[in-house]
């Protein structure tokens, strides 16, 4: 049985187009789901759309649609886009269909009946553009303006029904301030710096109102009350549990969730979910229900050095988006956006100068061009077929080595003595940090990434230090460049398959041109590969043609 992960991002409002920030979850949830499944296991990753948002009924008010209306249109431009980028989502949420509905209010009246929600009257601060009930501290400190928009707070008085959320302050204190776990079950917050921001706002939290009037319709029921609908944040927290409540997908939500989210809705993921979780696992018949794994928050993007601003000229929106596509390739967005993203608490710059500087320098300069090198030598001294090796090899033992640098020297640089590596060479460069988001605290994506690409420019160094070049005119020493390209060939193999999750496109062309047919045994196997296998060493077959072609990344000149 293979492990299950599940990994899911925001729900998006439907009140506009996708940009950048919408892509950019999304890319990482879908290089990690593309991670695990090229390691064999069973992935559930959602995305979707929030749609009973009431900014969605002003929106579409001011262009005379009804809210449903205005709903399938940009839930379609969601759909359409991360199917033009590649997404590998597993099922797509829209909050007004009937299956999240349903047992949305399914939950809300499970948490009624054993009083965790309650109804009360709400008097207090509200931020209109994030939806979001504001604590009168918040709002003090906050000038009384929202943090994220700068608008002005609204006052309110209303009667809601309530979520007994102090009631599990210190639960939540349990498991992010002292570590432990509550009935077996652990839950994380990071970056580090995150969790820190969350445990002092828990500290301070009260009961939290889960539902409004005057939605004009717009929303669920609250169950037993239509004159009420329950809080959009409520209904689309909700969305990560209800699309695999079925017999066949609970397995998943067993497995321990990933949620991928942005920093500004930390709290309603950090506090208020993992809270409403442990309610309903109190109440009958969900006892199956338990906490996620891990909420991981990403900072921002800045564009050009500001804050991101249709007013400015400088918002990443899909036209933008569409033409760093159309110059550079999909693949080379994706690498930028998983290297050089606000994975962490810092906001990146998406700047054309810098997208152009990473292309050039790791995907034109080492990738691109270490694979030319293969392919041509190949060709010229060895009949574009992969040579044979020397086939003398020495055993080693993983745990003789201590860091990245000296498995991955000796594994290069060592094959210049006709040592071969034995053994699992994804575990040796350290691409398993790829895989960290849902089983440490820190993605190391970045890290990850640059292991893998590290591997390549060794690959060049190798070729450098060892001149194949100069050996091939001296015909007696043929054999010895046969090994070195066979090397090489093998070599950038294995870094072609712990580059796939984010380059999926270029490395299955790099694939088909070694004569790998890796992506047809996915596509055979349920989309599961074989990671562990792929990446030993003297997988490939001497004699195998190896056909050139048009380099994968051509060096970037910008237009004078």
């Amino acid at each position: 049985m293979p492990n299950r992960f599940y990994v899911t991002t925001p729900i998006y409002y439907v009140n506009d187009r996708p940009h950048i920030g919408h892509v950019y979850t999304t890319t990482i949830a879908d290089v990690l789901a593309r991670y695990h499944r090229l390691a064999g296991d069973d992935v559930f990753f959602l995305t979707g759309v929030d749609e009973h948002a009431a900014k969605v009924v002003d929106a579409a008010k001011e262009r005379g649609l009804t809210p449903q209306q205005w709903a399938d249109q940009n839930a379609a431009s969601f759909r359409d886009t991360f199917a033009k980028l590649a997404i590998t989502n597993d099922d797509f949420v829209r909050t007004s269909e009937d299956r999240h509905k349903k047992k949305v209010q399914e939950y809300v009246a499970a948490l009624m009946k054993s009083g965790d929600i309650y109804a009360g009257q709400y008097e207090g601060w509200y931020d209109a553009g994030q939806e979001e009930y504001v604590t009168d501290s918040k709002a003090q400190e906050s000038g009384f303006k929202s943090p994220i928009n700068g608008k002005p707070l609204v006052r309110k008085t209303e009667k809601n029904y309530f979520f007994k959320l102090s009631a599990y302050r210190e639960q939540l204190l349990t498991l992010l301030e002292k570590g432990e776990k509550i009935n077996d079950q652990g839950f994380d917050v990071q970056p580090e710096a995150r969790k820190n921001e969350i445990i002092s706002r828990i500290r301070e939290m009260n009961d939290v109102p889960i539902s409004r009037t005057g939605s004009g319709g717009w929303g669920i029921p609250v169950p037993g009350d239509a004159e009420q609908t329950i809080y959009v944040w409520i209904d689309a927290l909700f969305n990560y549990l209800t699309y695999v409540d079925t017999p066949e997908r609970r397995p998943y939500w067993q497995s321990g969730a990933v949620h991928l989210i942005a920093k500004d809705i930390l709290w309603f993921h950090a506090a208020i979910w993992p809270a409403m979780l442990l309610a309903l696992a109190k109440c009958e018949g969900y006892d199956w229900v338990n906490l996620p794994k891990l909420v991981y928050a990403h900072s921002f993007w800045i564009s050009e050095g500001q804050k991101m601003s249709k007013s400015l000229g400088n918002f990443i929106d899909l036209e933008k988006i569409d033409q760093y596509v159309a110059t550079f390739g999909l693949d080379a967005l994706r690498y930028f956006l998983a290297t050089q993203g606000p994975l962490g608490t810092t906001d990146s710059d998406f700047a054309e100068a810098k997208f152009i500087e990473t292309y050039n320098t790791d995907l034109a300069n080492v990738v691109g061009n270490c694979a030319s090198r293969i392919i041509n030598m190949t060709s010229r001294y060895w009949g574009g077929k992969v040579p044979s090796s020397a086939n003398a090899s020495t055993d080693f033992n993983l745990e003789d080595f201590e860091t990245f640098v000296d498995v991955a020297l000796y594994a290069i640089f060592g094959s210049r003595t006709g040592w071969e590596p034995k053994g699992n060479v994804h575990k040796m460069v350290g691409l398993l940090a790829v895989s960290s988001l849902s089983d440490s605290k820190t993605p190391n994506l970045n890290c990850a990434l640059h292991y893998a690409i590290t591997l390549v420019s060794m690959i060049d160094e190798y070729i450098e230090i060892t001149a194949p070049f100069k050996l091939a005119k001296d015909p007696a020493k043929l054999p010895e460049v046969g090994t070195i390209l066979y090397n090489c060939a093998e070599a950038i193999r294995v870094a072609s398959a712990l580059l796939w999750p984010v380059m999926p496109g270029k490395m299955e062309e790099l694939w088909r041109r070694l004569g790998c047919d890796y992506a047809q045994q996915m596509q055979s196997n349920g989309g599961r590969g074989n990671l562990d296998e792929w990446t030993k060493w003297g997988l490939l077959q001497p004699g195998t043609p190896i056909p050139a072609g048009d380099a994968l990344f051509p060096r970037y000149q910008p237009p004078k």
